[in-house]
């Protein structure tokens, strides 16, 4: 079992900068493959961005590219998302999400944490 738990979601203004953070619980965390995923109003959940078991490799969504980044710490159980040039239409609730599997990582995550709201003004 992994319990995750995110934080560092706010209200920003376009053009600004946020950093989430997700605390997962366990020994094991990595094992796991991480994703932080969003899901705005009236749209499906999507995958922003993932990073393999040892951070060597990540994947970022075409609408994020060179803008957000992903990043784990291992040793501190934590996965990051640093988000620069934010736009309006990245307002969202981002999840932070795990799997042993990245294929199953990409439709369906095993593990969610609770969501943290991001809003960009415009």
């Amino acid at each position: 079992q992994v319990q995750l738990v995110e934080s560092g979601g706010g209200l920003v203004q376009a053009g600004g900068s946020l950093r989430l953070s997700c605390a997962a619980s366990g020994r094991t965390f990595g094992s796991y493959v991480m994703g932080w995923f969003r899901q705005a109003p009236g749209k499906e959940r999507e995958l922003v961005a993932a990073i393999t078991r040892s951070g060597g490799t990540t994947t970022y969504a075409d609408s994020v590219k060179g803008r957000f980044t992903i990043s784990r710490d291992n040793a501190k159980s934590t996965v990051s998302l640093q988000m620069n040039s934010l736009k309006p239409e990245d307002t969202a609730v981002y999840y932070c999400a795990a799997d042993r599997s990245i294929v199953v990582l990409t439709t369906r995550p095993s593990y969610w944490g609770q969501g943290t709201q991001v809003t960009v003004s415009s």
